[in-house]
Protein backbone atom coordinates (compact mmCIF):
# COMPACT_ATOMS: atom_id res chain seq x y z
CA UNK A 1 0.00 0.00 0.00
CA UNK A 2 3.16 2.14 1.00
CA UNK A 3 5.16 1.46 -2.21
CA UNK A 4 1.70 2.12 -4.25
CA UNK A 5 1.17 5.44 -2.82
CA UNK A 6 5.23 6.28 -3.07
CA UNK A 7 4.93 5.33 -7.03
CA UNK A 8 1.97 7.48 -7.14
CA UNK A 9 4.25 10.39 -5.82
CA UNK A 10 6.61 9.62 -7.83
CA UNK A 11 4.75 9.52 -11.04
CA UNK A 12 2.91 12.79 -10.51
CA UNK A 13 6.65 14.47 -9.34
CA UNK A 14 8.25 13.11 -12.70
CA UNK A 15 5.27 14.36 -14.59
CA UNK A 16 5.29 17.94 -12.87
CA UNK A 17 8.89 18.11 -13.92
CA UNK A 18 8.40 16.63 -17.22
CA UNK A 19 5.89 19.28 -18.15
CA UNK A 20 8.10 22.05 -16.51
CA UNK A 21 11.06 21.27 -19.03
CA UNK A 22 9.37 21.03 -22.00
CA UNK A 23 10.12 23.49 -24.54
CA UNK A 24 7.37 26.41 -25.02
CA UNK A 25 5.95 27.37 -28.74
CA UNK A 26 6.03 30.28 -30.23
CA UNK A 27 2.76 31.01 -31.81
CA UNK A 28 4.72 34.19 -33.91
CA UNK A 29 7.29 32.92 -36.72
CA UNK A 30 10.63 31.98 -34.28
CA UNK A 31 14.03 33.12 -36.22
CA UNK A 32 16.34 30.38 -36.33
CA UNK A 33 18.94 31.45 -35.08
CA UNK A 34 17.87 34.64 -33.39
CA UNK A 35 19.86 37.66 -35.21
CA UNK A 36 21.35 40.50 -33.51
CA UNK A 37 18.61 43.33 -33.99
CA UNK A 38 19.81 45.83 -36.14
CA UNK A 39 20.20 49.38 -34.69
CA UNK A 40 17.60 52.17 -34.67
CA UNK A 41 19.66 55.64 -34.98
CA UNK A 42 16.45 57.74 -34.91
CA UNK A 43 15.21 60.12 -32.52
CA UNK A 44 12.28 59.82 -30.51
CA UNK A 45 8.94 61.79 -30.52
CA UNK A 46 10.23 64.10 -27.80
CA UNK A 47 13.20 64.80 -29.38
CA UNK A 48 15.80 62.05 -27.82
CA UNK A 49 18.33 59.92 -29.59
CA UNK A 50 17.31 56.17 -29.32
CA UNK A 51 19.64 53.54 -29.71
CA UNK A 52 18.57 50.17 -29.61
CA UNK A 53 21.26 49.00 -27.33
CA UNK A 54 20.10 51.14 -24.25
CA UNK A 55 17.32 49.36 -24.14
CA UNK A 56 18.87 45.74 -22.85
CA UNK A 57 17.25 43.82 -20.42
CA UNK A 58 13.94 44.90 -21.64
CA UNK A 59 11.50 42.90 -24.37
CA UNK A 60 11.06 45.72 -27.43
CA UNK A 61 8.33 45.06 -29.80
CA UNK A 62 8.59 47.14 -33.00
CA UNK A 63 6.58 48.15 -35.43
CA UNK A 64 6.55 50.19 -38.49
CA UNK A 65 3.84 52.35 -39.43
CA UNK A 66 2.29 56.46 -39.94
CA UNK A 67 0.08 58.12 -38.23
CA UNK A 68 -1.97 58.90 -41.00
CA UNK A 69 -2.74 55.08 -41.61
CA UNK A 70 -6.18 54.40 -42.12
CA UNK A 71 -6.78 50.24 -41.16
CA UNK A 72 -3.33 48.70 -40.07
CA UNK A 73 -1.47 51.23 -37.85
CA UNK A 74 -4.43 51.72 -35.07
CA UNK A 75 -5.35 48.28 -35.48
CA UNK A 76 -1.47 47.39 -34.55
CA UNK A 77 -1.24 49.88 -31.43
CA UNK A 78 -4.71 49.21 -30.19
CA UNK A 79 -3.38 45.46 -29.83
CA UNK A 80 0.10 46.75 -28.37
CA UNK A 81 -2.35 48.83 -25.99
CA UNK A 82 -4.04 45.47 -24.88
CA UNK A 83 -0.96 43.59 -24.47
CA UNK A 84 0.59 46.04 -22.42
CA UNK A 85 -2.51 45.95 -20.25
CA UNK A 86 -2.81 42.11 -19.90
CA UNK A 87 0.82 41.98 -19.10
CA UNK A 88 0.03 43.54 -15.76
CA UNK A 89 3.18 44.61 -13.84
CA UNK A 90 5.81 42.85 -16.38
CA UNK A 91 4.80 45.70 -18.91
CA UNK A 92 7.53 47.62 -17.25
CA UNK A 93 9.78 45.36 -18.51
CA UNK A 94 8.60 46.06 -22.02
CA UNK A 95 8.85 48.74 -24.50
CA UNK A 96 6.51 49.12 -27.59
CA UNK A 97 8.41 51.19 -30.34
CA UNK A 98 6.96 52.69 -33.56
CA UNK A 99 8.77 53.80 -36.21
CA UNK A 100 7.79 55.94 -39.16
CA UNK A 101 7.08 55.04 -42.62
CA UNK A 102 6.36 58.52 -43.58
CA UNK A 103 8.56 60.88 -42.14
CA UNK A 104 7.92 63.92 -43.83
CA UNK A 105 4.40 63.81 -42.04
CA UNK A 106 4.94 62.43 -38.91
CA UNK A 107 6.23 65.42 -37.01
CA UNK A 108 7.23 64.82 -33.11
CA UNK A 109 4.04 67.04 -31.87
CA UNK A 110 2.10 64.42 -34.36
CA UNK A 111 3.77 61.52 -32.57
CA UNK A 112 3.20 62.78 -29.57
CA UNK A 113 -0.66 62.90 -29.67
CA UNK A 114 -0.99 59.65 -31.83
CA UNK A 115 0.86 57.43 -29.96
CA UNK A 116 -0.30 59.18 -26.22
CA UNK A 117 -3.71 57.70 -27.23
CA UNK A 118 -2.93 54.32 -27.25
CA UNK A 119 -0.25 54.67 -24.46
CA UNK A 120 1.94 57.21 -22.99
CA UNK A 121 4.85 55.19 -22.95
CA UNK A 122 5.04 54.16 -26.13
CA UNK A 123 7.89 55.50 -28.31
CA UNK A 124 7.85 57.04 -31.77
CA UNK A 125 10.66 56.79 -33.69
CA UNK A 126 11.95 59.26 -36.99
CA UNK A 127 15.01 60.68 -38.88
CA UNK A 128 17.00 61.20 -42.33
CA UNK A 129 15.28 59.31 -45.17
CA UNK A 130 17.97 57.64 -45.58
CA UNK A 131 18.09 56.01 -42.00
CA UNK A 132 14.88 55.17 -42.31
CA UNK A 133 15.12 53.32 -45.81
CA UNK A 134 18.05 51.03 -44.26
CA UNK A 135 16.05 50.33 -41.36
CA UNK A 136 13.18 48.91 -43.85
CA UNK A 137 15.50 47.34 -45.07
CA UNK A 138 16.99 45.44 -42.29
CA UNK A 139 14.25 44.73 -41.08
CA UNK A 140 12.27 43.34 -44.56
CA UNK A 141 9.88 46.23 -44.20
CA UNK A 142 7.97 47.01 -47.91
CA UNK A 143 6.97 50.86 -48.02
CA UNK A 144 5.45 52.39 -51.09
CA UNK A 145 4.06 55.75 -51.43
CA UNK A 146 0.24 55.50 -53.51
CA UNK A 147 -0.90 58.93 -54.45
CA UNK A 148 -4.00 59.63 -54.25
CA UNK A 149 -4.38 62.71 -56.24
CA UNK A 150 -8.55 62.90 -54.91
CA UNK A 151 -8.15 63.10 -51.79
CA UNK A 152 -7.19 65.76 -49.20
CA UNK A 153 -4.31 63.37 -47.90
CA UNK A 154 -2.41 63.65 -51.13
CA UNK A 155 -0.94 60.00 -50.56
CA UNK A 156 -0.93 57.07 -48.37
CA UNK A 157 1.52 54.83 -48.00
CA UNK A 158 1.11 50.67 -48.19
CA UNK A 159 3.38 48.57 -46.08
CA UNK A 160 4.12 45.68 -44.56
CA UNK A 161 1.88 45.32 -41.05
CA UNK A 162 4.41 42.81 -39.10
CA UNK A 163 5.09 43.12 -35.00
CA UNK A 164 8.99 42.53 -34.23
CA UNK A 165 10.23 40.99 -31.07
CA UNK A 166 13.72 42.00 -29.96
CA UNK A 167 14.80 40.16 -26.92
CA UNK A 168 16.24 41.72 -23.60
CA UNK A 169 19.77 40.72 -25.26
CA UNK A 170 18.90 42.51 -28.08
CA UNK A 171 18.03 39.34 -30.63
CA UNK A 172 15.79 39.32 -33.04
CA UNK A 173 13.43 36.75 -32.04
CA UNK A 174 10.17 36.51 -33.31
CA UNK A 175 7.65 38.03 -35.35
CA UNK A 176 3.81 38.19 -35.97
CA UNK A 177 1.72 38.96 -38.98
CA UNK A 178 -0.84 41.59 -38.60
CA UNK A 179 -4.34 40.22 -37.14
CA UNK A 180 -2.13 37.46 -34.49
CA UNK A 181 -4.63 36.91 -31.44
CA UNK A 182 -3.51 39.11 -29.10
CA UNK A 183 -3.62 36.37 -26.50
CA UNK A 184 -0.80 34.67 -28.37
CA UNK A 185 1.50 37.28 -28.36
CA UNK A 186 0.91 38.07 -24.69
CA UNK A 187 2.14 33.96 -24.13
CA UNK A 188 4.65 34.70 -26.61
CA UNK A 189 6.24 37.80 -24.94
CA UNK A 190 5.81 36.06 -21.10
CA UNK A 191 8.06 33.01 -22.25
CA UNK A 192 10.90 35.79 -23.42
CA UNK A 193 10.29 37.38 -20.25
CA UNK A 194 10.48 33.37 -18.07
CA UNK A 195 13.58 33.08 -20.47
CA UNK A 196 15.99 35.66 -21.02
CA UNK A 197 18.91 35.01 -22.87
CA UNK A 198 21.95 33.08 -20.99
CA UNK A 199 19.41 32.09 -18.10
Amino acid sequence: MIQRWLISIIVMITALALSGCGAYEFRGTVLEPPNPAPELPLTDQFGNAFQLSNYRGKVVLLFFGFTHCPDICPTALGDLKRVMEKLGNDAANVQVVFVSVDPERDTPDLMQRYLAAFNPTFLGLNGDRSVLEQAYKNYGVTVIRRDLPNSGLGYTIDHSGYIYAIDQAGNWRLLWAHGTPVDDIVSDVQALLRNPPGM
